[in-house]
């Protein structure tokens, strides 16, 4: 694994992160804690682990990401941003009416979603029959769920479900920061141990700081086919990483910023992205 990826990996997370508060500062609020802290992820996979191509979003040979948690959206719109899906200034109109980035993914407006959700607990379902509709191809698919959607009873169905079909081209990433809109996911509903759980259905499973990009394309590089076992990723995240006044703050999952917030987030990420690109 070279160095200098690792690097790159990272700046483009820095100025993914810039792009989410973009976004807040033109719809004036979003579900920033989340997105933050499941970008890391998110930028390994476009950038180093899924086979896609901008130019041609529906190639048949690419690899299909679902963000289950939908609400974590400005992640997945920073991203396919920062990595040419569609022209910056699109961002500028999140929040707005008509935008093409609406509140949560529309794969009927933007290139690169391939599933429109949002009601927690369908994506991993939606995962499984695009998995089932791949096998006997190279393609993958790849989940983020949130760990306060795993109460959902369809995720568990779903579970079942890739197992026993030996779906080993599914791997499901729950981005476990703890914090959901009402509290601590152990005291809303305790679904620990995750990892466990996923075992028992049959899957293979592992965990990693979701935070740290070095681990995150170590894992992605080591990912195969082999075993035909799903995969269940637990991340173990921070909600609002890269704010220092946001980071593991429960304000933070659906965010409305004051003036003060918004520049603070502002100047602190501008100073991540420099220091990240002086590091290059």
């Amino acid at each position: 694994m070279n160095e200098s990826d690792i690097k790159q990996l990272e700046y483009h997370a820095a100025r993914a992160r810039r792009k989410v508060v973009r976004m807040v500062a033109s719809g004036k609020s979003g579900h920033m804690g989340g997105s933050m802290s499941c970008i890391d992820l998110l930028t390994a996979l476009y950038f180093r682990a899924m086979r896609v191509d901008p130019q041609n979003p529906k190639a048949p040979y690419r690899d299909r990401f679902i963000l289950s948690a939908g609400h974590k959206c400005m992640a997945q719109y920073a991203v396919l941003c920062e990595r040419g899906f569609f022209d910056e200034s699109l961002l500028d109109t999140y929040g707005h009416l008509n935008t093409k980035l609406p509140g949560h993914p529309d794969m009927h407006k933007l290139p690169g979603v391939e599933a429109n959700t949002g009601a927690l607990g369908h994506g991993l379902s939606i995962g499984v029959g695009m998995a089932l509709g791949l096998c006997g191809g190279e393609q993958r698919v790849f989940i983020v769920l949130g760990d306060g959607e795993l109460p959902e009873g369809s995720n568990w169905e779903a579970a079942a479900a890739a197992a026993h079909y030996k779906l080993g081209n599914l791997f499901a990433f729950v981005d476990a920061n703890g914090l959901q809109i009402s509290g601590k996911t152990c005291d809303v509903m305790n679904m620990q141990p995750i990892s466990e759980k996923f075992g028992a259905f049959g899957w293979e499973t592992t965990q990693v700081d979701g935070n740290d990009m070095r681990e995150l394309a170590r894992l992605l590089d080591s990912l195969t086919f082999e075993n035909r076992k799903p995969t269940a990723v637990i991340m173990h995240t921070v909600k609002g990483k890269g704010l220092s006044f946001a980071e593991n703050q429960l304000g933070s999952h659906y965010w409305t910023p004051s003036v003060q917030e918004l520049n603070q987030a502002e100047t602190e990420l501008d100073a991540m992205i420099e220091e990240k690109e002086a590091a290059l």
